[in-house]
């Protein structure tokens, strides 16, 4: 199979074999007088332009400016033509010497003479490269930002949708309304307190949608009314520990996330057990982070879907929202506890 050519190098080639033919007509068309190895001069520095300007693409991703802001690119643009192309003037210069292109006229001239009047002139081509450059770059980061917030808000929207269908489906509406039906005589303020923990779920979760990141605070109410539903059911089989550095209930979260967390370890932790279990819910800072951690009673084994929908789900929101700097992890924590740890960069508040 053979290989493509990449696009830069298609515009390198591309570009400078344009150079070579403005050149070349301009002087066919309107010179005055011949000039001696000008078609020499102008191929070797079509050569020499193609390696300074790889050399600049290079020193410019090596120095990481196409990741500063736009202001600070602009600065960088203009320092690294200046510097390139006086580089790019005296190796143009210098090889012209050692070939003998130069023209009797400008031997009279020194070397850093005549690379500083030579300088100007690749200033400008160098310039035109270094924007049409920079904006490429900016084009394409930019169209890779809408898609990456296109692809979050459809992540979010299947999560509400998904996370509306497992608690509007008949077998936990059936357990929900069994458990408030069943308080209703013994206990009817508990009942009053369920119907409106199961509202606040279902609104919360129709909410979900509109929102790419909500205050920790309103999550762990969110989970409250969940597990103080779930604990109708399962009464003193579930057990609810929290953790949580007060400092963080302001910090910023995907929304549905923890609750995601805390329904996985229901579903695949404490239902499992005839006994039962404890559910543990931490936050607090590790170094400059925001560290979330969701422990219950159980065990991983060959029966875990990683990729399933909840553990994928939150793998992906917090790479589109965070990148590299968030990280999710599911674990053993003992031989009778799995934590899912989720960590993200923490927001000044």
């Amino acid at each position: 199979m053979k290989a493509k050519m990449s696009k830069y190098w298609i515009c390198q080639i591309g570009g400078w074999s344009t150079y070579t033919i403005v050149y070349t007509f301009f002087y066919l068309t309107l010179r005055t007088k011949e000039q001696p190895f000008f078609f020499e001069v102008l191929f070797l520095d079509a050569i020499i332009g193609i390696a300074i300007t790889h050399l600049m693409r290079y020193f410019i991703q090596r120095m990481g400016f196409l990741k500063l802001r736009i202001d600070s690119q602009i600065i960088y643009i203009f320092l690294t033509t200046i510097a390139f192309s006086f580089l790019f003037a005296f190796t143009s210069i210098f090889v012209e010497d050692q070939l003998n292109f130069t023209s009797e006229q400008l031997k009279q001239y020194s070397t850093i003479n005549k690379t500083m009047r030579a300088s100007f002139g690749s200033f400008l081509f160098l310039l035109i490269w270094n924007l049409i450059y920079f904006t490429y770059h900016y084009v394409i980061k930019s169209r890779q930002e809408q898609l990456d917030k296109i692809r979050l808000q459809s992540l979010v929207k299947e999560l509400e949708l998904k996370t509306i269908k497992s608690h509007i489906n008949p077998h936990f509406i059936f357990n929900a309304l069994n458990s408030i039906r069943a308080l209703v005589d013994e206990n009817p303020e508990r009942a009053r307190r369920a119907i409106t923990e199961l509202s606040n779920i279902l609104r919360s979760s129709m909410q979900a949608e509109k929102l790419e990141t909500a205050p920790l605070r309103r999550e762990l109410d969110i989970v409250k009314d969940y597990l103080a539903l779930e604990y109708i059911r399962f009464e003193d089989r579930l057990q609810v520990e929290f953790d949580i550095d007060e400092d963080t209930l302001d910090q910023p979260v995907p929304p549905m996330m923890l609750q995601t967390l805390v329904e996985n370890a229901i579903k695949h932790g404490i239902s499992k057990h005839i006994l039962g279990g404890l559910i543990k819910i931490s936050s607090d800072f590790v170094q400059d982070n925001h560290q979330l951690s969701v422990q219950n009673t159980g065990h991983l084994n060959g029966n875990f879907n990683p990729d399933g929908f909840g553990l994928y789900s939150t793998q992906n929101r917090l790479m589109l929202l965070y990148g590299e700097k968030a990280h999710f992890e599911i674990k053993n924590n003992n031989e009778n506890m799995v934590e899912a740890t989720v960590t993200m960069p923490a927001t000044l508040i």
